[in-house]
């Protein structure tokens, strides 16, 4: 495990010195203000629109802008989501496919490190660089809090928040495991992200697939879309279901990873 973290703190260092890590920080940041400042647009105007009416008088479906936490912060969540399966394909990318370019996989091959650990190594790397980048979104709550105000004296439901986060966390480290598989495929890292992105993006939308299918096809698309395991959680509901399910996925995509790089050492 410690050369793991040895090479995971390398694959770190070689993000924070380039100025790649920096710009997709940049264009993380910038997006996703701009969504952000867009739902407290909508906020307000759905507060003003039941401080004219009440809220009885108004649909169902908009008593979410009742309260930060549904109005604000879980809809950001989601565009987070959104934002990241375009963000990870360009992280993931270099992983691997960077060293085969530079011809320094082989050399890799031949230094007394197990697979496994550069596996790990590279993924806890990657885990890093996606967790910073998701980790400036928390700026938005952290502004809501301070600036927010609510009848019950707290602007935002904390459990729900940090619940959401997590979930985010999970989508993140999923695409870093599926990007990393992809990378250690090719070397040419716009290759790379570009079947990092095709093949996230249908899984992301097996929902919507789903709704057009019949049983027992419907249910088993819905238990295999990224979107419908994370849809509670980011609404702070806990399901152990999700949690297995991602878990599962980043389990096989480092095994798959693994006998990738075993077999190209053994080539």
């Amino acid at each position: 495990m410690r050369t793991a973290l040895a090479i995971a703190r390398k694959e770190l260092s070689v993000y924070f010195t380039t100025p790649w890590a920096y710009g997709v920080f940049t264009a993380m940041a910038a997006l996703s203000s701009f969504l952000f400042v867009n739902l407290l647009v909508e906020f307000q105007l759905r507060q003003a629109e039941a401080r004219a009416t009440s809220w009885e008088q108004m649909s169902p479906n908009l008593h979410a802008y009742r309260n930060l936490t549904d109005g604000v912060v879980v809809p950001l969540w989601g565009i987070v989501i959104a934002i990241t399966l375009f963000v990870a394909p360009f992280l993931s990318m270099r992983l691997f496919a960077e060293e085969k370019r530079n011809k320094t996989f082989e050399l890799l091959m031949t230094v007394p490190v197990r697979s496994i650990e550069l596996v790990l190594g590279k993924y806890l790397g990657g885990l890093g660089i996606i967790t910073a980048t998701l980790g400036t979104t928390l700026i938005f709550p952290l502004l809501l809090s301070l600036h927010g105000h609510a009848e019950s004296g707290t602007a935002l439901d904390w459990a729900t928040v940090l619940l959401g986060f997590g979930g985010v966390l999970l989508w993140g480290a999923t695409c870093m495991a599926v990007g990393l598989f992809i990378s250690a495929l090719t070397e040419s890292q716009m290759l790379a992200a570009f079947l990092t992105f095709t093949v996230l993006l249908p899984w992301m939308m097996l929902t919507g697939v789903a709704q057009s299918a019949a049983e027992p096809l419907r249910s088993v698309l819905l238990h295999l879309s990224f979107d419908a395991q994370l849809h509670e959680m980011t609404r702070g509901i806990l399901e152990v279901k999700a949690l297995v399910f991602f878990a599962s996925v980043i389990a096989f995509s480092l095994l798959l990873t693994h006998r990738t790089v075993e077999a190209r050492r053994w080539a």
